[in-house]
């Protein structure tokens, strides 16, 4: 096992340097869960290495890399996905008066109490923000709205070189597309160059990194789970349980079956709601997965068919998801709110501790909203742009 620190750099970038300098494939390497490019970030990762001869040699390449070794030792076990607890997070806020910090430590004392909605992060969402219109491309199985989507529709804001190479796309010059792409927007690149070969279709799609299909179609879910979460939290919902609800315990992740009494039992001082023990779930949509009842079941359909796609289509096809649940809240712990100032210049210093799938950035919404009367959620041109 390793434990690394790296800043600006995605963790599936981390794996992909890290296979090359331990001389493994890329599955020889495993990680508990992502982490933010945009961020100095910590984390471990097992690599299988059957021959402890090397080891020296091997953890010495990294210092030939941007990755900071902290620290290795032997392990018996791989780490994956979903090992992971949770984060500690330290975030300065800057360009902001330091005397602001109670405003702060108020905002972060409301969400202790109230809980933090736990939307998925702009950044789930991509560099144009459309990630999610990627994902439901591949659920209805229309290879030429994903490739359109991808790398057509050029925007007035969008950079230079890639507003040239998505008029280009839109024009069928697939090579003058592809000599435009900028060089780190890899998996654009790959849908342009099976283009430029000739491919056509489900072909082209399918030259773009599978991770990354996985990826659009996760970002698809998650809009579904925000759009029922902002709805929640507009209602005043978002601590409350409500008949046809699935409950979610967080102590063992799993969710139980709500009807009027429960709800009444569970909402009640005595009850777990009000203790964080278990909070209103919502949908990561899938075939297989539990579906909410009565009115809240409604709801969920309801979210999913807004964007024209059924059940039957997260089931047919190449791209079937099986779906889970997720809490719509989640327990802010360990936190603490300072000011202080440095060699960049003032700021207000953030630090808590989530758990897994959770995004900081929801958090640090919360707190520099300018208006204290804005709703949990806030509009969005309140909301940081981030990938």
């Amino acid at each position: 096992m390793i434990f690394i620190e790296k800043e600006n750099r995605t963790t599936i970038e981390t794996v992909k340097r890290l296979a090359r300098v331990f001389k493994v494939k890329r599955s020889a390497i495993g990680y508990a869960g992502l982490k933010d490019k945009r961020a100095i970030t910590r984390q471990h990762l097992t690599v299988h290495l059957p021959d402890p001869s090397q080891d020296e040699y091997l953890l010495n390449r990294i210092g030939h890399t941007p990755i900071k070794l902290l620290w290795a030792a032997r392990h018996k076990n791989k780490l994956k996905r979903g090992h992971l607890a949770g984060n500690r997070f330290t975030i300065k806020i800057r360009e902001v008066d330091p005397g602001h910090v109670i405003r702060a430590k108020q905002s972060i004392d409301r969400l202790v109490a109230t809980g933090v909605p736990n939307f998925l992060g702009e950044q789930r969402f991509g560099y144009r923000q459309n990630n999610h219109l990627l994902g439901r491309a591949l659920l209805k199985r229309d290879w030429q709205a994903f490739l359109d989507e991808l790398c057509g529709k050029p925007l007035p804001e969008d950079p230079p070189p890639t507003r040239t190479g998505r008029t280009a796309y839109e024009a069928g010059d697939y090579a003058a597309a592809l000599d435009a792409w900028p060089k780190q927007l890899r998996h654009d690149r790959q849908a342009l160059d099976a283009l430029r070969q000739g491919k056509r279709g489900r072909d082209a799609v399918e030259c773009v990194d599978a991770q990354q299909r996985e990826f659009v179609i996760n970002a698809f879910q998650s809009a579904v789970f925000n759009d029922l979460l902002d709805a929640r939290v507009r209602a005043g919902l978002l601590g409350q349980l409500v008949p046809g609800d699935l409950a979610w315990k967080h102590d063992s992740r799993a969710v139980f079956a709500v009807d009027e009494a429960t709800a009444d039992l569970e909402n009640s001082p005595e009850g777990r709601v009000p203790r964080f023990e278990v909070s209103p779930s919502g949908p990561m949509w899938g075939y297989a997965m539990t579906q909410a009842s009565g009115q809240v079941g409604q709801w969920e359909l309801e979210a999913l068919e807004k964007y024209d796609v059924s059940v039957d289509d997260l089931g047919a096809g190449p791209y079937t998801i099986d779906g889970r649940r997720r809490p719509m809240r989640i327990q802010l712990k360990d936190t603490q709110v300072s000011a202080g100032a440095d060699e960049h210049g003032p700021f207000i210093c953030l630090q808590f501790t989530l758990p897994r799938g959770s995004f900081a950035t929801i958090v640090t919404r919360e707190v520099i909203k300018p208006d204290d009367s804005a709703t949990l959620d806030g509009d969005d041109d309140e909301r940081e742009d981030e990938e």
